[in-house]
Formats: structure tokens, sequence, C-alpha cells
């Protein structure tokens, strides 16, 4: 055991303190049965707050000996903790987000586990059931403030950025908490913890007293990218895709900032959406933002989204180098027109119902080496079924980089064969080698960067 770990019981915080006996006796069925390495992966995480590195092997591999389990005692609920990282505590005592963080992961994984996946009324098999899904999660997270009209702004880039970007973040933040709007975000460091630390001070000189700063996450990727400590809401997605689309059903608007092969796969995402025909007249604000020594980035962004999927897509998104005030001033014209737009079509503020969101961007993709190579990307496909495509095609990179079970594959059967059509080809392949050029690419153990894929043309 290292010197620097700690057992101890936690008595976590809001609704877990008052639950049934079958949500308690489920909960400990989490901590000891199917779901119990999952639940242990994501405490950690979040017990290891202010983590630098992403290496999710590395990170598992040091606390190997940790250890959680869920006891019901007369007080209700206590977490028995063993070995816990102690950056988590102060004089023995936990940090008090840090017990909110990890009482939020409790609560959501054994909520979707007993009262989603195992209730036969929601079905996970269609369109409506997985949408239904993610607002129950999201519901039961607290994340709807029903009477408040359009205000929160997600915030996508990469963990692992250059000094001087994440000082840009925090001055975007900062530009939109002025106009008090909330932040979302994966919840991680980086770009994700840049735009809620500026808008705290925003919110500060505002006398905004009640700041949003919500973080969403996912079991696969929250050991590379552990919370960040300002986020006060923290929910965990059971996986990429209801984390994806948790972000465009609540947020209100999209600042994408520099970041890498998870970013592009973000945005993909959300264009394959916003270019479905029935999303044509649905507004959603989106821009592509960071200082002058990154405009590059979003030139190499902008150049294969546009050869992949046409010249018009440039109308569904913004791009602002070097002026956060520009960014608020944009997102709050945004908002604007979304407002207008919920109450001509009597949709909620606090959810995106109206959205048309296809089941395939819906469905869990597996990374695997067969999937990979399956995946048709060519210019003959509809152009938001061909987004979808991209966006599952860095999902597997992102998995190969950073995920426990991806980095395995790779491992054990080289890298995954990616082919399409010859021009998409080439460019991904341009677009792919600045993001190693630039350092956009993790490095394991900050060597040399080795890529978990192969282009066939």
């Amino acid at each position: 055991m290292s010197a620097a770990s700690v057992s101890t019981r936690v008595y976590p915080a809001g609704m877990l303190n008052t639950l049934s006996q079958r949500e308690v006796a489920r909960l400990q069925d989490i901590s000891r049965g199917d779901l119990a390495e999952m639940l242990r992966r994501c405490a950690l995480a979040v017990l290891t707050s202010g983590n630098e590195s992403d290496d999710a092997e590395a990170l598992l591999a040091k606390f190997s000996d940790f250890e959680i389990e869920v006891q019901q005692v007369n007080r209700g609920l206590r977490l028995q903790l063993s070995n816990a990282p102690g950056s988590a505590f102060v004089d023995g005592q936990i940090i008090e987000g840090i017990r909110e963080q990890i009482s939020s992961v409790v609560r959501d994984l054994v909520y979707f586990d007993s009262e989603i996946r195992g209730d036969p009324h929601h079905d996970l098999n269609t369109s409506e059931g997985i949408t239904g899904a993610v607002f129950e999660v999201l519901r039961n997270a607290r994340g709807f403030i029903p009477e408040v009209e359009p205000d929160l702004v997600v915030c996508w880039g990469g963990h692992s950025i250059a000094r001087p970007e994440y000082e840009y973040t925090k001055n975007v933040g900062y530009q939109l908490g002025l106009r008090y709007f909330n932040i979302i975000t994966g919840c991680g460091p980086g770009a994700m913890k840049g735009p809620m630390k500026g808008a705290t001070i925003a919110h500060s000189k505002q006398r905004k007293k009640l700041g949003r700063y919500i973080g969403v996450s996912e079991p696969g990727i929250i050991a590379a990218e552990s919370p960040n400590p300002i986020v006060n809401n923290l929910v965990i997605m059971p996986d990429i895709e209801k984390r994806l689309e948790a972000f465009v059903r609540l947020g209100h608007g999209i600042v994408v900032f520099p970041g890498g092969v998870g970013t592009a796969e973000e945005i993909l995402y959300l264009l394959g959406i916003l270019l479905h025909p029935a999303n044509a007249d649905n507004p959603f604000p989106l821009v592509f933002t960071g200082p002058a020594a990154s405009k590059s980035y979003f030139e190499q962004i902008d150049r294969f989204i546009r050869l992949a999927l046409g010249k018009e897509v440039k109308s569904r998104y913004r791009i602002v180098v070097d002026d956060p005030e520009a960014v608020g001033l944009y997102m709050k014209k945004g908002l604007e027109k979304v407002r207008r737009y919920r109450i001509r079509t009597n949709d909620a503020f606090y959810f995106n119902w109206l959205l048309k969101i296809d089941r395939a961007f819906q469905e869990p993709f597996e990374p695997t080496h067969e999937n990979m190579r399956a995946l048709e990307l060519h210019r003959d496909l509809p152009r938001h079924v061909l987004a979808g495509n991209l966006r599952r095609m860095f999902s597997g990179i992102v998995a190969g980089n950073v995920k426990p079970d991806g980095i395995r594959a790779i491992r054990e059967r080289g890298p995954f064969e990616i082919q399409g059509e010859a021009e998409i080809m080439e460019s991904l392949d341009d677009l792919l080698a600045a993001f190693v050029r630039d350092h956009r690419m993790k490095l394991p153990g900050g060597g040399q960067y080795e890529p978990c894929y192969r282009l066939v043309r």
C-alpha cells in the first residue's frame, strides 16, 4: 500500500442518504458484482481529481489495491474506501467537492443499471427509448431547472492543451459568465476546466450566486479525464453516445476549443445531427475558437469538414480567432434565437426534444478491428450519414489512444485499419498528421506517439 493512500469510511451526499432497501441492495450488488470494476474505475478517477496524466492504465495500475464497497448502516448508506489516493483528503477528511462527485458516480451507475436497463418500460432498442433514458438520467441527476430560459453553453476541447490555449478558454468562459451563462463541459482538465474557471470569476462579479458548472462523463473516458474540482453537478452517462446526446439535448449552444481526435469526434457528431434535413430550422449556435497561435488547428478542421461534407456545412458554424468577447456576443444572439424557436414550437427550454437524432448516432459503437475496417467513408452517402461514420472512426482512435480496452486491443492485434474514398483518406491523413505534429495526440510516457490506426486507400 502506498504511503499516500488512505482507508476510511465516507457518508455520501445528496439523495443517496435516503434510499429504499431495494436500492441499497442493488448498490451493494454493484460494489461486489458485475459492475464492481466500473464503479471502482469511476470512483478512482474522481478521487484523483487534478491528475495531469491521461494514461488510464497507469492510473489503475498505480492504485491497483484501491477498493470501494457500499455498506448499509443505521445512518443510511456508507462507502468503505480502502487504499484511496491521499490527495483526495485533508487532515484525514475527504474534500467536500470530491465527496459530492463520488456520490454522483454511485447515484448514476446504480440508477441506470436498476431503473433503466433493468426496466422493461425503457426500450433501449428504439431511438425514442434512448432519448428517454438520457432524459431520465439527467433528471435524476437534477440537471434540469425548468423555469430558466436558455443559458447553458457547452464547451468542448482538448484535456491536454498548451498553456496559451488554456488561458484563452478561461477568457472565453469569463465572457460567457459576464452574460450570466452557465457552463457544461466533459468535466475534465484543460479546455473543460478553463471555461468553468473563467465563468466563476465573472459570476462572482455579477453576483450570480448559483452558477452551474455541469460535467458530463462516461465510464470509458473518465479515468483519462478526471473531473475537475469546479464541477458542481457531475453526471455519468453509461456510454459515449448517450454522453454526446446529453450535451446536445441539455445545452443551448456549443463552443469548441482546440483539441485532438476526441474534439474532432464531438464536432462530427454534432454536424451529423445538424445536417439532418429534419433539423434544418432548429437553431443551434456553434462556434470554433482559439487564440491566434491555434488558428491553423481550425483551418485544418474546416478544410477536412468541407471536403468530406460539402461547402454548405460551413453555414452551421462560425470560426472566431482570438476574440473572446466576440464569442460571448455570438452566443448571446444565438441563445436568443433558441429561446424564440422553443417558444414558437412549444419545446422545453431545459431539454431539446425536437432535435432529430437518428438511431445510428445513438447506438454504442464498439471500436473493434473489424468494426473500424467496415466503416463506410465515401461521399456517395448522405452527408449526415457520412458525418456519423466519421464520428465513429474518430471515436475508435480515441479508444485506441486512451481507453484501457482500446489500448489492450491495439497491443494484442496491432493498429486499426481505416479505409475509404481516396480523397477523404488523403485529407484525413493530413489532419491526423497535424494532430501528431502539434502534440494533440496522447504520448504514452511522454515518448514518441505510436499511431493506433493505419489508413488504407
